[in-house]
């Protein structure tokens, strides 16, 4: 079975000892037509080029089962609007070693989240850089299916 092995971190947007580490942008839009503790199936479009339908299981610590499916653009846009309310917007911005940092939109403006994911170990994740923040793995409210349904905190 896939799996995705992953630590996310809080992040200060202005900080420029990540910014000046970033080698590409894209732009990520994305929904849920799911989004329980047991499951969830996501919609993401990037950068209007790309798309994939993506189904998670239960979290297990850092790790939980993943797979993930291109499909067609305009498929996916469909798939959007079937999503309701439970839709984000981020800048994603690659780093080295593996780092994103998710710079979100709209009403989570504001709000930037580091994450890296790595295969091996899921006790032996790669040491946080000293940018990041708090460790805020498996911490519903700032999960992408949690910001989907509303502002981190509510």
């Amino acid at each position: 079975m896939p799996t995705e092995t992953e630590r996310k971190y809080l992040v200060r947007v202005d900080d420029p000892r990540w910014r000046v580490l970033v080698r590409a942008t894209h732009t990520l839009r994305q929904g849920y037509l799911c989004a329980d503790p047991e499951r969830e199936v996501r919609v993401r479009v990037v950068s209007g080029t790309a798309a994939f339908l993506t189904v998670k299981g239960r979290r297990t610590g850092p790790v939980r089962p993943e797979y993930e499916y291109p499909v067609p653009v305009a498929d996916a846009l469909e798939l959007l609007a079937l999503c309701g309310g439970r839709v984000l917007e981020k800048r994603r911005h690659s780093l080295p070693d593996g780092w994103v940092v998710d710079e979100y939109t709209g009403a989570h403006s504001g709000l930037a989240v580091a994450e890296v994911e790595w295969t091996g170990d899921p006790d032996t994740p790669p040491p946080a850089p000293p940018w990041a923040g708090r460790d805020i793995t498996g911490d519903r409210a700032y999960s992408n299916a949690g910001l989907a349904a509303g502002p981190a905190g509510d």
